[in-house]
């Protein structure tokens, strides 16, 4: 078994990161498990805009891209800025569009897109509100997908309106509610991950998709 976790902070390493802090924590659990992590921060890659698999000359997408195929656990962490979840972390969402038009992101036999078996969840931090509605955006998008999101999958931290102190100068590593919540959602992931593993999702997209188009009048 295979986790995957993208940070999607703004920050550019070796700068710190508090998302990355949070993720590492789920990283840490999943190993427990026995489950191989990686976590990469999406601003060390060339990621251009866009809504394909490969935007050409000098798009490092791609790269990404096979670690996706590659694993059975997937989770975007984001952090919280204007009250939206960051810029870098809607690239993911729209890079991923692609898997809508690319064939080789889709089984031949079914249809089913390259996500399907795959879990996903997702992490938040910031200093203010802002978390539901940016798990809300992340879980729907990836669901959109082919992800499966199990049951309490998402975490995060916020501090107090105003405040200038983040996830691990204000002790949010030891906020109850935070962990509690990452440990639902790793345990979570990590179950369903194993059992879409032994009973792969049956549905077969083609077939219906043809029956839609014969009960409908436009194409």
């Amino acid at each position: 078994m295979k986790a995957l976790l993208i940070n999607c902070t703004l920050k550019r390493a070796p700068k710190f990161s508090n998302t990355e802090a949070l993720a590492k924590k789920a990283a840490e659990q999943f190993q427990e498990k026995g489950i191989e992590t990686e976590m990469i921060r999406l601003n060390a890659y060339n990621v251009l805009p866009g809504n394909s698999s490969d935007e050409g000359e000098g798009d490092e997408w791609p790269q990404i891209l096979e670690k996706i195929k590659a694993c059975h656990i997937f989770i975007i962490a984001t952090p919280i800025w204007m009250g939206h979840l960051a810029s870098t972390a809607q690239k993911v969402i729209e890079r991923l569009d692609a898997i809508f038009r690319d064939e080789e992101l889709m089984d031949e036999k079914t249809g089913q897109f390259m996500p399907y078996n795959k879990v996903a969840g997702c992490l938040v931090t910031g200093n203010e509100d802002g978390a539901h509605s940016c798990a809300a955006q992340v879980l729907w998008s990836l669901q959109e997908v082919g992800f499966t999101i199990p049951p309490n999958v998402n975490a995060y931290w916020v501090g107090m309106a105003g405040g200038e102190k983040d996830y691990v100068e204000a002790g949010g590593e030891r906020y109850l509610y935070t962990n509690k919540s990452l440990r639902y959602m790793t345990e979570n992931l990590a179950w369903f991950a194993q059992l879409l593993q032994n009973h792969p999702i049956g549905t077969n997209l083609l077939e219906a998709e043809a029956k839609a188009k014969a009960e409908s009048d436009e194409e």
